[in-house]
């Protein structure tokens, strides 16, 4: 296929057109800025303000995609005033997402987050059960969580409109980890993998999810071959078959989550709090990296010397 990315300069970005790119389509990334480390063949990039509808809709039509992966916004909670996350991450979906229907692009996917569910709510938060699914409530409590239900309700939006000679798709990514932060590098909040291992108070307000940029690159590239064949307008999450946890989130949630006594009771062992079961079950798809292989062979020549 030929697949237009928005925020494919950004962290998750990077390695999902690259991926896309290694698996034999041919990538237009659409970003502020372009990325010097995507330099493969496969790969075009234009720069553009996304917020800018007419022109995102111009050079959405510009591309002759036969798919649209609409990642960019802004990506981490509290990063900047709420009603400038809010207004701009609405902007951004509207422009894009309508942008690429007006275009004719026939395959329209959005990036959503788990944080529609609402954990970490400062007035509490208990869920009826544990793991968490795609027919777990949603109950936003900050405008960045509000912002990616918003996405996902225009694709809602769209796909009334559109019925289905538009196909589309959202998805849920967890705390994505890119390839350098394994050997190191600091994650979205600053601290390393290792870090936050070591140091269960960091991962517990995202309920120690987390998910290899690389998986969530396969996962898009199964869900665009698929999307003709599933039902139109799916939600998914997408996550490891792990917790970044070193102890069993039956313990650890109660720990950090109070009330989850009960609801954590399921997850025993390495169990995660969010189920990619769904990804499995309608397109085959689940995920290959877990914390426990890629940090020892990221960090192994280090080790060794």
């Amino acid at each position: 296929m030929r697949i237009a990315v928005t925020g494919g300069s950004g962290r998750l970005g990077r390695s999902l057109v690259t991926g896309l790119a290694e698996a034999g389509h041919e990538l237009v990334s659409i970003d502020r800025a372009p990325d010097e480390h995507l330099a493969h063949p496969a790969i075009t990039q234009l720069s553009l303000d996304l917020t800018d509808a007419d022109a995102t809709a111009s050079a959405l039509g510009g591309t002759h995609a036969d798919a649209l992966i609409h990642l960019a916004a802004i990506a981490v909670p509290f990063s900047a005033p709420e009603d400038v996350i809010l207004r701009t991450n609405a902007a951004l979906a509207q422009s894009v997402l309508g942008g690429a229907v007006h275009a004719g692009i026939p395959r329209i996917v959005a990036a959503s987050s788990p944080t529609v569910i609402g954990y970490g709510a400062p007035r509490g938060w208990i869920p009826d059960r544990l793991p968490l699914d795609e027919d777990s409530p949603t109950q936003p409590w900050n405008a960045y969580a509000l912002s990616k239900l918003l996405i996902e309700q225009t694709v809602a939006m769209l796909r009334r409109q559109t019925g289905d000679d538009v196909r589309f798709a959202s998805f849920r990514p967890c705390y994505v980890i890119a390839p350098e932060e394994w050997a190191g590098a600091p994650t979205q909040q600053g601290h390393t993998v290792r870090e936050r291992l070591d140091d269960p108070a960091l991962s517990a307000p995202a309920l120690f999810n987390y998910v290899d940029a690389r998986d969530v690159a396969s996962f898009v590239g199964t869900l665009l071959a698929a999307l003709d064949d599933i039902p139109n307008g799916e939600v998914f999450f997408v996550g490891a078959d792990d917790a970044l946890a070193r102890r069993p989130l039956s313990e650890l949630l109660p720990q950090f989550h109070p009330g989850t006594v009960h609801a954590a009771a399921a997850l025993i062992g390495r169990a995660p709090a969010f189920s990619s079961a769904k990804a499995a079950r309608l397109l085959g798809w689940r995920p290959t990296r877990t914390w426990r292989e890629e940090l020892v062979t990221a960090q192994a020549p280090a080790s060794a010397s």
